[in-house]
């Protein structure tokens, strides 16, 4: 794969946007997102089923799956590092039927998110893990929107502005961990 340059994205995603992305393309998003970790997925899915408003409109929205520090350095937040997006596998393809676009995190997703990315035109952005400090420098603003109740797990809305990343699923169905053999195995020579 080779870089060449960067694609800037003004969130929220539109589908335009979306559709002239490809796996591997390094990317700077600037604009709102809004951070959700399994607790928030559990009760963002559980509102959906049960027909209620949620407390954010979800169409092109981008849900990055971090829990961010609390204010530090004179930011709006500490460090704010992307969690390992797998373990939201099981609500992905629910929270893009109802219209968000794409997710922050990192490492590989499921067979079922990567169909539901392209059934829905949606993105999967890979974020540097081990980074959250260098990360936090890109946000620019942040406010709690619900459950603050679970603490660094509430659902936030963070201002971006030129956050790193790249396009690891994009709405075609490619996949930058494609192929790619998992940890304790060999490839066959």
């Amino acid at each position: 794969m080779c870089v060449v340059g960067e694609v800037h994205i003004t969130l929220p995603l539109s589908p335009g946007d979306s559709r002239r992305l490809r796996a591997g393309d390094a990317v700077r998003l600037s604009g709102p997102v809004y951070t959700a970790r399994d607790a928030t997925h559990e009760r963002l899915v559980a509102e959906l089923r049960r027909g209620v408003s949620l407390p954010f409109g979800l169409s092109g929205q981008v849900l990055f799956y971090a829990g961010p520090a609390p204010a530090a350095a004179g930011r709006p937040v500490g460090a704010v590092g992307p969690t390992t997006a797998s373990r939201m596998d099981a609500y992905t393809p629910e929270l893009l039927a109802a219209g968000v676009a794409a997710s922050i995190g990192k490492g590989p997703r499921s067979a079922a998110v990567r169909d539901a990315c392209v059934e829905h035109g949606a993105v999967y952005f890979i974020a540097v893990g081990g980074a959250a400090a260098l990360l936090a420098t890109h946000v620019t603003a942040a406010e709690t929107i619900a459950y603050p109740e679970l603490g660094p797990e509430a659902l936030m809305r963070l201002e971006l502005e030129g956050f790193p990343a790249f396009v690891g699923i994009d709405v075609f169905g490619s996949d930058i961990h494609a192929g790619i053999p998992a940890a304790g195995t060999k490839e066959d020579d």
